[in-house]
């Protein structure tokens, strides 16, 4: 293992040096460098890689030795986040602490060596395929347009027949996909097959979410409720962007939306990131309902494989082989 492809070394490089490993990086793992980019936000920061490969723009995540998990504060919630979590206890009728509740949730304290990788940095839609409206797919079934012009008029700005159709209506007009559903094992293998990638395991995408904070959050242990969050917005916040969903650390847009599970790789489907809103629905406020968007919160696994189109999503990740690399790192350093 080379530790200079690790974050600690990584980041005490020259701008050139940078510059020259990024370029000697993307010949290797054919992608098309794009540009040094200086990513900062939660008092983490990393100047690194963008990469394009396939339309989809990627960036370079250094590798890194780091403590996951979480068993209790580092710095305290504060009054919000306090008085919402009293007023859920005492509807709840629950006694414990609040380490004691939210640690229910968490995955154990452990420390983890996390390889560099290539990284998408936006979550992508799982089997739903863009086509033209006079698509003979589309075309063949009447039955869907004729429903279509029934949800127009009524202003509607999306209709969608389960696992099967979607229609989004773009300006005067509308833009159709078809649903191809899958199974957690055929989604992998596609990936595999046509992109060359994986799915980050549990522990890599919480590096990648977090980058081995030790708070609840990357920015903090409690919600930041001055933030824009999706389904909690307030109505002064129109035309705001979505504070989470813009770039991290890292440079990824990561663990923004409950509603959104993302799929990581595990024996039987396995998500983060989001529990398809099932605390937001059921009405547990904001900060239980953003909980599962922490780095720590546990993986949820499912036995059945059936991935759900509208509410799991897939990272691509490359890995960087880190064996070999010692005279690349030593002449990038010269």
């Amino acid at each position: 293992m080379n530790e200079n492809l690790f974050r600690p070394q990584f980041d005490t490089l020259k701008l050139s040096d940078k510059l020259w490993l990024m370029q000697t990086l993307a010949t290797r793992y054919n992608l098309t460098f794009k540009e040094l980019y200086a990513f900062s936000r939660w008092r983490q920061s990393c100047t690194t890689g963008l990469f394009e490969k396939g339309g989809r723009e990627f960036v370079f995540v250094p590798g890194d030795t780091v403590i996951l998990g979480w068993e209790g504060f580092i710095q305290g919630m504060d009054k919000a986040n306090q008085e919402e979590l009293a007023d859920i206890f005492a509807e709840i009728e629950y006694e414990g602490t609040a380490e004691e509740f939210l640690r229910q949730g968490m995955t154990p304290v452990r420390q983890m060596t996390i390889g560099p990788m290539f990284v998408g940095r936006k979550l992508e839609e799982i089997g739903w395929e863009s086509v033209p409206m006079n698509d003979p797919r589309i075309t063949a079934h009447p039955e869907w347009l004729e429903n279509l012009q029934r949800w127009a008029g009524q202003d509607s700005q999306s209709f969608e027949i389960h696992e099967t159709v979607r229609f989004e209506r773009n300006a005067d007009s509308w833009r159709a996909w078809l649903c191809h559903p899958m199974t957690y094992p055929e989604f992998q293998r596609s990936l595999l097959w046509e992109l060359a990638a994986s799915l980050p395991t549990p522990d890599e995408w919480a590096y990648l979410c977090g980058g081995g904070c030790r708070t609840l959050f990357p920015w903090g242990d409690g919600l930041d409720y001055k933030m824009k969050l999706h389904h909690f917005e307030r109505e002064e916040e129109q035309g705001k962007s979505y504070d989470i969903e813009q770039a991290n650390f890292f440079g990824l847009s990561i663990a923004y939306d409950p509603y959104k599970r993302e799929l990581v790789d595990g024996k039987t489907l396995t998500t983060c990131g989001g529990d398809g809103g099932c605390n937001i629905c059921g009405g547990m406020g904001p900060l239980l309902g953003y909980l599962p968007c922490s780095p720590h919160c546990k993986p949820e696994v499912r036995e059945d494989n059936e991935i759900h189109n509208d509410y799991d999503f897939f990272r691509p990740v490359i890995r960087v082989q880190t064996s070999g690399w010692r005279m690349v790192i030593d002449r990038a350093q010269e």
